[in-house]
C-alpha cells in the first residue's frame, strides 16, 4: 500500500490502532539474540500454534474481529539474565526462564483464564512480582528508546504505525530544516557513540554545506566486548532508527543514507532489511515521500566486524570498498565524508533518539537526565553482577543505582572491585566513584568515557592486572597499523603487561607503561588509538597496589595469574596415599607411601589435576 500524502498515512495509522486495540490479549516472546540461543522461538511457535488452533489467533493488525490473541516476535526486553521471556498483556505479566514445556499452563491459565503463572514470575524471596513494570531491574528505567523494546512486534510496520511511529516523521516534514536542526541542538542531543558531540550541530554543519549530494550513515558497527545496546535497538526496535535516519536526511538534506552493520549481526541486519522494505512499500522510503517532494533511499552496508570501522572515517572507508582504516583530519566527516560529501554520521542509540525529541519536543527531553548530557542512555550491564541484562537510565544516574538497585548486587555476596565502562576506550571505576554521575562530562573528568554503554562490573576476585592486559590484547589484535603509535605502541604495552602476569615484571615495567600511554593517547592518529591506553592508565592509577604485589612479590593478590600462584602440599594433612603423584601429567609429585608427598615447583605446570583429586584436601594453591 503506498501512501502518496500525510491524509493517507493519517488514516492508515486510525485504522491500524483501532485494529491493534481489538486484540484484547498480546503475547511477546522475546525474539532477541539472547533469548533466541536459550529457544524462545520453539516458544513462540507453540503458542502460536495453540492460539491458531483454539481459533484465537490474531494474524495481521487488519483483523477486524475482537476477543482475538495477538502472538509476536518481540526484540529484546532487556532482562537477559532471566531468558527466554514471554510478557503478556493487557496483565504486563513477565515470565522468566520459560520452557517450551511451560507453553500448555501459559495457554491455559493466561491466555485462556486471565489467571497468572506464579512459578514462572521474578521471585525475590517470597515476594513475586506479577508486573514487569515492578521488577526491580525494571523500576527505576527510564526506557525512551528501549521502548518499543519487548512490547512490539520487531517486523511489523503496522504495529509501529498503530503505536504513534513515523508519526514524528509527518510532523518533521511539516518543519523547514533549519527548524530541525535547531530542534535537535536545543535538546542537547549529544552522540551516543560515545564521543558525546552535540547531535544537532552536527546537522547544521552538513545543512550549511554546499553540496548537491550529502549521506546520512548510521554506525552500528558496536565492537566493545560486552556490548549489545546497538543490536537490540536494531533488533527490536528497527523503524525508529530508520525515522530517526529519514529525519536527519530531511534536515541535512541528504538524499541517501546507510546503515553499518557488523555481519556478526544476522538478525539485526535480517530486521533492518525487513523494515526497510516495508516503510519502501508504503512510501516512506523513496520518492516524493508522503507527497512532500523529499525523496530519501536507505541501504544496509555489511561490516567485517573490525574494531576501528567502529571509527568514523573509517567506517566511511569500508562502505566506499576500501580497508577499513582512519583517514587524517581535517577534514572532517561533516565535510568530507562518505564519497568525499558532506555526511551525518551518528550512532544507531542518536537516531533512535530523534523520534522521541521531534515528538515531545526538546524542552521535554532536557527535562530528563543531567544539566549538559539531556535524555537517557542504554548500557549492557554484564559481569559479576545478579541481573545482566540490557537497561536505559536517566544521564546523570550513579552507579551505585546500576548497580545495586538494577543490577540487583554483586554476585554470590562478593564485594564490589570495579566497573570497565566503555570497553576499551574506558577506564575502571571503583568504589570511590560509586557515587559518581553517569554523564559525558563526570565521567571525563576521572579519567573514563560512557563509550558505547558497555558496563562490565567486577568483584573482589578480578585481578585488574590481568583485566588491563585482557583489553590491550583486543585492542592491539584490533588495530589496523596505520601508525606508528597505536601499532607498535599497543603491542609493547601488551608485551610488558605479558611479561608482568607472567612474574617477570619490574618496577621500571611500571613507569614504561606510563610512557607508553602518554605517547600513544598524544600521537595516535585517530580516536581508537588515542583511548586504546585507557584500561591501562585508569588500573595503575587506582589499582597500583596490585601492580606493585606482581612486580615486587611475585605474587597475584587474586591468584587469577597462575604462573604467579605456586600449588603446595599440606604436610599435616596428607596421608601419603600417592593419588596426587599418581595423576600429575608432569610427573611433578614425589613421595612415600604413608609419607607426606612434595611438588616440584620446577615442574609443575599448575593445571591443578592434584587439588580436584586429593581426598584430604591437601593440595592447595597459594
Amino acid at each position: 500500500m503506498m501512501l502518496n500524502n500525510t491524509a493517507e498515512f493519517d488514516a492508515l495509522y486510525n485504522k491500524l490502532s483501532a485494529s491493534l486495540n481489538n486484540q484484547k490479549k498480546k503475547v511477546f516472546v522475546c525474539a532477541g539474540t539472547g533469548c533466541v540461543a536459550g529457544g524462545s522461538l520453539e516458544i513462540f511457535r507453540i503458542l502460536k500454534n495453540m492460539a491458531e488452533e483454539s481459533g484465537l489467533l490474531v494474524e495481521t493488525l487488519l483483523e477486524e474481529e475482537k476477543d482475538k490473541i495477538g502472538v509476536n516476535k518481540s526484540g529484546c526486553h532487556g532482562f537477559c539474565e532471566m531468558g527466554p521471556l514471554v510478557r503478556i498483556e493487557p496483565y504486563n505479566y513477565l515470565y522468566i526462564k520459560v520452557k517450551p514445556e511451560d507453553c500448555q499452563e501459559i495457554f491455559e491459565k493466561t491466555l485462556m483464564n486471565g489467571e497468572p503463572v506464579e512459578r514462572l514470575m521474578y521471585h525475590d524471596g517470597d515476594k513475586i512480582f506479577a508486573e514487569q513494570e515492578n521488577i526491580p531491574f525494571y523500576k527505576k528505567q527510564t526506557r525512551l528508546v528501549l521502548e518499543h523494546c519487548g512490547s512490539i512486534d520487531a517486523e511489523s510496520i503496522e504495529e509501529y504505525i498503530a503505536k504513534g511511529g513515523y508519526q514524528s516523521l509527518v510532523k518533521a516534514l511539516g518543519m523547514s530544516p533549519d527548524d530541525i536542526c535547531k530542534e535537535i541542538l536545543e535538546s542537547n542531543l549529544r552522540g551516543r557513540g560515545g564521543g558525546g558531540y552535540p547531535a544537532g550541530r552536527k546537522w547544521q554543519q552538513v545543512l550549511a554545506q554546499k553540496s548537491d549530494i550529502k549521506y546520512v550513515v548510521c554506525n552500528g558497527d558496536e565492537g566493545d566486548p560486552g556490548a549489545f545496546m546497538d543490536r537490540s535497538i536494531m533488533e527490536g526496535d528497527p523503524h525508529r532508527v530508520i525515522e530517526g535516519m529519514i529525519i536527519a536526511g530531511y534536515a541535512t538534506q541528504s538524499k541517501e543514507g546507510y546503515i553499518y552493520v557488523r555481519a556478526e549481526y544476522p538478525l539485526a541486519v535480517e530486521r533492518l532489511r525487513i523494515a526497510i522494505d516495508q516503510a519502501r512499500n508504503y512510501g516512506i522510503i523513496g520518492e516524493n515521500i508522503l507527497g512532500s517532494g523529499f525523496s530519501f533511499d536507505l541501504h544496509i552496508n555489511k561490516g567485517a566486524g573490525a574494531f576501528v570501522c567502529g571509527e568514523g572515517s573509517a567506517l566511511t572507508a569500508s562502505i566506499e570498498g576500501e580497508r577499513g582504516m582512519p583517514r587524517v583530519k581535517p577534514p572532517r566527516t561533516v565535510e568530507a565524508g562518505l564519497w568525499g560529501k558532506p555526511t551525518v554520521l551518528n550512532n544507531v542509540e542518536t537516531f533512535a533518539n530523534v523520534p522521541i525529541i521531534i515528538n515531545k519536543g526538546s524542552k521535554w527531553f532536557k527535562s530528563i537526565g543531567s544539566e549538559n548530557s539531556s535524555g537517557t542512555k542504554a548500557f549492557a550491564l554484564t559481569g559479576n553482577v545478579n541481573n545482566t541484562g540490557l537497561i536505559e537510565v536517566p544521564m546523570g544516574i550513579t552507579l551505585r543505582d546500576i548497580i545495586f538497585e538494577i543490577g540487583g548486587g554483586i554476585k554470590d555476596g562478593k564485594k564490589f572491585k570495579a566497573v570497565q565502562i566503555g570497553g576499551p576506550s574506558g577506564g575502571c571505576l571503583t568504589e570511590e566513584h560509586l557515587d559518581l554521575p553517569l554523564d559525558f562530562d563526570s565521567l571525563k573528568k576521572v579519567g573514563a568515557m560512557i563509550g558505547s554503554g558497555g558496563l562490565v562490573v567486577m568483584n573482589e576476585d578480578t585481578c585488574m592486572v590481568e583485566v588491563a592486559r585482557f583489553f590491550m590484547n583486543f585492542t592491539q589484535n584490533e588495530s589496523c597499523g596505520k601508525c606508528v603509535p597505536c601499532r607498535e605502541g599497543t603491542k609493547r604495552m601488551l608485551e610488558i603487561l605479558e611479561k608482568i602476569v607472567a612474574g617477570n615484571g619490574t618496577l621500571e615495567d611500571l613507569d614504561l607503561l606510563s610512557e607508553l600511554a602518554d605517547t600513544i593517547s598524544k600521537t595516535s592518529l585517530c580516536g581508537l588509538g588515542k583511548s586504546a591506553p585507557n584500561p591501562v592508565i585508569s588500573t595503575l592509577k587506582y589499582f597500583r597496589d596490585e601492580y606493585l604485589a606482581h612486580v615486587v612479590d611475585k605474587k597475584c593478590p587474586t591468584k587469577t595469574c597462575k604462573n604467579l600462584n605456586s600449588i603446595m602440599i599440606d604436610e599435616k594433612l596428607c596421608k601419603g596415599c600417592s593419588k596426587c603423584a599418581r595423576i600429575c601429567p608432569v610427573s611433578a609429585i614425589s613421595g612415600k607411601i604413608k609419607e607426606p608427598f612434595n611438588i616440584d615447583q620446577s615442574k609443575c605446570t599448575k593445571c591443578g589435576t592434584c587439588i580436584s583429586a586429593c581426598p584430604f584436601a591437601a593440595i592447595k594453591e597459594v
